[in-house]
């Protein structure tokens, strides 16, 4: 080994030395971090179900939204937003704070705060079962029931158009629509509309109305 080479080894293991030295606080740091975020916010999730009992469900944590702050030597304040779901399936969203002692390895000054009503859970789309449901039925029943009010009806025409489905009672489906009727031979023809209520299972019939 040259005299020259020497000094080259001894500034290259102190450059080394103080990598890892530098590496050590940083790796501490990330993990206290860690710790701090982990034990507030199940600090906070304890509160929340104590408060709120069996309306509290799911609770959950924006990571997005969370900010540590150097509270004291050993201490880190966390401040941060989350929701849980409640017992309608609506969520609740909420602000949250806490400061964590890394000395005790424990937290203190646990707060959160609702900041919003709860938010319904987005409404079921109406899919009913249309195996058994016959629109042809039912306007064969309003036009029973048209003849039954007009004994001398002439004529009664439907309008495909007009059919619509919509939930009905009980958890049936209705089914609505609009025609004409001409009650009598030479008579005008009017409007009228009509409804069934329908058990989409059997697609028996259970209701018809007609109005004109």
């Amino acid at each position: 080994m040259t005299p020259m080479q020497k000094p080259s080894r001894a500034i290259a293991l102190v450059l080394v030395s103080l990598t890892a030295g530098l590496a050590c606080p940083v790796a501490l740091a990330q993990a206290d971090t860690a710790k701090a975020t982990e034990r507030c916010e199940s600090a906070v999730s304890e509160t929340i179900r104590r408060m709120r009992g069996r309306e509290a469900k799911e609770v959950q944590f924006l990571a997005a939204r969370r900010v540590l702050l150097p509270a004291a030597e050993d201490e880190t304040g966390i401040k941060g937003e989350g929701r849980y779901r409640a017992n309608g399936g609506g969520s609740v969203s909420f602000t949250y704070s806490c400061a964590y002692s890394a000395a005790s390895d424990a937290t203190s000054g646990v707060m959160f705060r609702e900041t919003g009503a709860p938010r319904s859970a987005p409404e079921k789309a109406f899919e009913p079962d249309l195996t058994n449901v016959s629109p042809e039925a039912c306007e064969s029943a309003a036009a029973a029931a048209l003849k039954k009010q007009h004994p001398r009806v002439a004529r009664i025409n439907f309008g495909s158009d007009s059919r619509r489905m919509q939930p009905g009672t009980n958890g049936r489906v209705e089914l609505v629509g609009q025609g004409s009727v001409e009650r009598a031979a030479g008579m005008n023809l009017i409007p009228f509309s009509y409804s069934c209520q329908v058990e989409p299972r059997s697609g028996r019939i259970v209701e018809v109305k007609t109005s004109e």
